[in-house]
């Protein structure tokens, strides 16, 4: 069974362009983690295909970072992420 440990917050989302700008507070994230990110209308599971941090592609960023991530469908602020492991 997967098990899902929160590590941020989405900040803000950018719609012509489909990412989310997330704030990790409480844990990583890298390229290629399943991210579940769900709010009250919200709920969208997606692979990590790439993360940005002040417009520089990153493979990992750490907790306290800001990240842009780039979403398969609208998200909104204040949705939280979590880290989807099996």
């Amino acid at each position: 069974m997967a098990t899902e440990q929160k590590v941020g917050t989405v900040t803000d989302y950018y719609a012509k362009i489909n990412v989310a700008a997330i704030k990790l507070v409480d844990g990583a994230l890298q390229v290629g983690d399943t991210i579940h990110i769900r709010g009250h209308t919200t709920d969208l599971t997606q692979t990590v295909e790439s993360l940005q941090t002040e417009h520089r592609p990153v493979q990992r960023a750490e907790r306290g970072s800001e990240v842009a991530v780039k979403v398969s469908e609208r998200v909104r602020k204040h949705d939280e992420v979590h880290r989807v492991s099996a």
